[in-house]
């Protein structure tokens, strides 16, 4: 199945090559864009999937967008994407583990303990090596969950520069 990606009424931001200066030159601007309905942030964009699938067919709806789920990198990128996020649902992002307790991002990307948010007593059974972002009374936070089961999801994807 093929998937198609409109960039019609694209929002631009303008990002100067030069902090601190004014130049009105278009050649001087670095512009980035995300598709419609992708919401920016930093270096990425994000789309917030409210179809229900497991871990697995989540992860293949990103991929046919041309992203990935999301990599949480920092908790200001974790706070920005949870502002458009119901605190009644989960969404699954792209840190899972295939064994042993052996996180891994679906990017590659180096898996710190120390630059994680876990729910307190999280991650908690080895039989659940997928993970989610849900709201608890302490906030958001991520949780361990059967692959299996049925979530919304985040897909996240570098920005198009221009």
């Amino acid at each position: 199945m093929a998937s198609e990606i409109t960039y019609a009424e694209v929002k631009f931001k303008n990002e100067s090559n030069s902090p601190g200066t004014d130049s009105n030159s278009a050649a001087d601007k670095v512009w980035s864009c995300c598709p419609k309905d992708w919401k920016a942030f930093s270096s990425h964009c994000y789309f917030i999937s409210n179809d229900l699938a497991n871990w697995n067919q989540s992860e293949e709806k990103c991929s046919s967008m041309g992203a990935h789920l999301m990599v949480v990198h920092s908790k200001e990128e974790q706070d920005f994407i949870t502002k458009f996020l119901s605190d009644r649902d989960a969404y699954f992002i792209g840190l899972l583990d295939p064994g042993q307790r052996q996180w891994r991002w679906v990017d590659q990307t180096p898996y710190n303990e120390s630059a994680t948010f876990w729910h307190p007593g999280e991650p908690n059974n080895d039989k659940e090596q997928c993970v989610i972002v849900n709201h608890r009374l302490s906030g958001w936070g991520w949780n361990d969950i059967p692959c299996s089961d049925t979530q919304k999801s985040v897909c996240q994807m570098k920005k198009i520069y221009l």
